[in-house]
């Protein structure tokens, strides 16, 4: 019998095996990097003149940042690094750094130490309420919150293990580092103006001390928080450390094992239900990513087996999430069929079958 000839590859068949596996004929590998290039030349060019939101000013030195400034990356499971627009140009992490101090307190101390000490619930509620500790404490009586919001990310800061401040920090820093693949640093200039403005910050460690959440040295505590939040990272970086998440914690430009595959799970989970604010069910409904923002503009998500994605761009809604960023960011998981709780079968699938 004479044996079949192979079908030839569809060009959706062609992405989904891109997507979710490590290499492929140079000619179909060829056409993978296309389409996904073209996702994110496309979405940069539709937003790139967009002019909604404005640039966040409770922090001083963040209005003044470009609101000009627009990034757009996406990395693979083989490190290659698809970019439109300005990647290089480094931006505050802001909250998206409670991401990886999470990370760090779950890979040492176990899934446990946050879900019972701070808790993985949405609070509904502004990222730096102070109600909603109340209510955690008086009402529920047991940790309510997540380390994604305000309370949450600062006892989550007091959890990183280490006989003094610079031992914490180096832990805190290194962690970033082996997820972005390279060495990152502290903005000085927004580093003081976070300490010199954050009143709010220090009253809620303070509190989150009072109820026993924090169990020593809230102060310092606050300041560690402060410095994470400071640290600048580019389009690329965050691209980077969005997609050691989204391959089981190893780095795919690096190789690094940033974490624990069995830990990363967890992560994600929390992403998913808190990571844009009091936004991260309309995130959740668009786009079906687990992903989490930051008020200097940038926001990361999160395709599991497939892509890690990253946008800055610093105008914000009034939740504090990128206009450019959101936007961008679900036009490619549109093109790309990223989204898992789309209803029609995924590329993946079709390409086994």
């Amino acid at each position: 019998m004479r044996a079949r000839a192979p079908r030839a590859l569809g060009r959706a068949a062609v992405v989904a095996i891109a997507i979710g596996a490590a290499t492929l004929p140079g000619r179909a590998q060829n056409t993978v990097q296309t389409d996904v290039q073209s996702a994110v030349s496309a979405a940069f060019s539709k937003y790139k003149n967009l002019k909604d939101g404005k640039n966040a000013d409770y922090i001083p030195a963040l209005a003044h940042v470009d609101p000009n400034l627009f990034g757009v990356a996406v990395i693979g499971r083989d490190g290659k690094v698809y970019t439109a627009g300005d990647v290089n140009t480094e931006v505050s992490i802001q909250s998206i750094s409670k991401v990886f101090t999470m990370a760090r307190v779950i890979q040492d101390q176990g899934p446990e130490a946050i879900e019972k000490t701070i808790g993985v619930d949405a609070t509904g509620m502004k990222f730096n309420s102070i109600v909603s500790i109340e209510q955690s404490y008086k009402l529920a009586g047991g940790p309510e919150m997540n380390p994604l919001v305000n309370p949450g990310a600062i006892t989550a800061t007091s959890m990183v293990q280490g006989p003094t401040a610079d031992a914490v920090w180096s832990k805190i820093i290194g962690t970033y580092n082996d997820f972005a693949g390279r060495s990152l640093s502290v903005l000085q200039d927004v580093y003081k103006s976070e300490s010199d403005s954050n009143q709010r910050n220090q009253a809620i460690g303070m509190l989150m001390h009072a109820y026993g959440y924090i169990k020593q040295n809230p102060g310092q505590a606050t300041d560690l928080y402060t410095r994470q939040c400071s640290v600048g990272v580019t389009a690329k970086d965050l691209a980077t450390m969005a997609a050691t998440l989204a391959f089981g914690g190893r780095n795919p430009v690096t190789g690094k094992q940033a974490m624990s595959s069995e830990n990363v799970p967890y992560v994600l989970a929390v992403m998913a239900t808190a990571g844009l604010y009091d936004d991260s069910g309309k995130w959740l409904y668009h786009t079906g990513l687990p992903a989490k923002s930051g008020v200097g503009g940038g926001i990361i998500a999160v395709a599991p087996g497939k892509f890690g994605l990253a946008v800055v761009s610093p105008p914000l809604d009034e939740a504090g999430n990128s206009v450019r960023a959101q936007k961008a960011i679900t036009d490619i998981v549109n093109a790309l069929a990223l989204n898992p709780y789309a209803s029609k079968p995924s590329r993946a699938a079709s390409a086994s079958q």
